[in-house]
């Protein structure tokens, strides 16, 4: 004991540093001499034995009252004869492992789950049931089934548990050995130094089994390739990028794990009369020049079937109309949107001589009054033109 450094010295804290600050001491100067951060430096190894000693008694309310009272005589008890041993997990390994978080990653699962041998008894490692991965499937809708809703079949490709072998990737009247390279534990440990490496078995892909005689269908592996046929219920109001979820209809299980779900991304092919944003539906309707300019009624297509619209005379090209709860059904049951209808003046075409003959008639016989906007647009742009002249012109 007479060789061994004064664990606050170590550390290079006082006999009253908090918990907290010895903590963040043991953290900067195991960061600084790390192995990892050393390879082949003999003496940064040694330095972070030094230092992962003296935080296991300072951390540890019971051992650093021992060292206060007795010095390195009273841990005896503590580490036996032989001392400290790096081999064995540290009491305050959680409190290691905080302390090494942003280095290695953090959470469990990591550098000190293979470093300190944490886990070491698992068996069979990766020969525990898993859940099937979740799929995504793109389906293309018409317009018509995404507003009043459909059923569509449809065929995945999927992989789900072989027949054959019930999954288990052994030919029948075969069964799977244990890997005598890790003893059917699915892992192996090595040693580097004073840390202890736990990897998964490289013979076995760490399940702990290994199938001599593989099943012929799915090649040992347990799990083949196969289609699904499905019936798909698409709600009514639905869009664009809306994904339907299909809970365990996707990937099988592995070793009668769960299968995964299946979610359908939906695309809904541009309709020729409607355009849709949001739950507001929006159409564009041609009227005559006598609609226009007399009145009347038109009707218009909706999701309920015609609705008629009266126009008043003189209308305006381009002039919108809102029909009222005539859109699209909101997929939460929250009512439905609008119907907004645009009227769009169409302009006679193809006429023949006597009819252009009758037009020239019309409108020779129209005045200013008659065309008020057209009126004042020429009495604006002649102020205009008038303003631009230079001065002395």
């Amino acid at each position: 004991m007479a060789g061994k450094r004064d664990y606050y010295d170590v550390l290079g804290v006082t006999r009253n540093t908090a918990l907290e600050e010895i903590k963040k001491a043991y953290r900067k100067l195991a960061l600084k001499h790390h192995p990892d951060r050393n390879a082949g430096n003999k003496e940064a190894e040694e330095k972070f034995k030094e230092l992962s000693e003296a935080f296991e008694i300072l951390s540890d309310p019971q051992k650093r009252q021992l060292y206060d009272q007795y010095g390195h005589a009273g841990l005896k008890s503590s580490f036996g004869p032989g001392g400290f041993d790096f081999s064995r997990d540290f009491t305050h390994m959680s409190d290691i492992q905080d302390l090494f978080g942003d280095l290695f990653g953090g959470g469990s699962g990591g550098i000190f789950d293979d470093v300190f041998g944490r886990g070491s008894g698992r068996r069979g490692g990766s020969s525990r049931s898993a859940r099937g991965a979740d799929l995504r499937f793109d389906l293309e809708i018409e317009f018509e089934e995404s507003v009043f809703g459909a059923e569509r079949a449809i065929t995945i490709p999927i992989s789900e548990e072989c027949s054959a072998c019930a999954g288990s990737g052994a030919e029948a009247g075969h069964k799977k050995e244990t890997c005598r390279h890790c003893g059917g534990h699915g892992v192996v440990v090595t040693s580097a130094g004073f840390f202890r490496v736990q990897q998964d078995c490289p013979s076995c892909g760490g399940r702990g089994e290994i199938v001599t005689h593989p099943c012929r269908p799915c090649g040992g592996t347990g799990m083949v390739k196969a289609r699904k046929q499905l019936t798909l219920k698409i709600p009514a109001g639905v869009e664009t990028g809306s994904r339907l979820r299909l809970a365990g209809k996707g990937e099988g299980g592995a070793r009668g794990g769960g299968a995964g779900d299946l979610y359908v991304v939906l695309h809904v092919r541009p309709h020729h009369l409607f355009q849709r944003e949001g739950n507001d539906l929006f159409c564009e309707v041609p009227i005559s020049l006598e609609a226009a300019a007399l009145g009347g009624e038109i009707s218009v297509p909706t999701l309920d079937g015609w609705a008629n619209i009266r126009i008043a005379p003189g209308t305006e090209n381009g002039k919108l109309f809102r029909l009222r709860g005539k859109g699209v059904p909101d997929t939460g049951g929250y009512g439905h949107g609008d119907l907004h209808v645009r009227v769009v003046q169409e302009v006679p075409k193809n006429l023949s001589g006597q009819q252009k003959k009758k037009l020239k008639e019309f409108l020779d016989a129209c005045d200013e009054t008659n065309c008020p906007d057209l009126a004042q647009f020429r009495t604006k742009a002649a102020e205009f033109m008038e303003h631009r002249k230079p001065s002395g012109s």
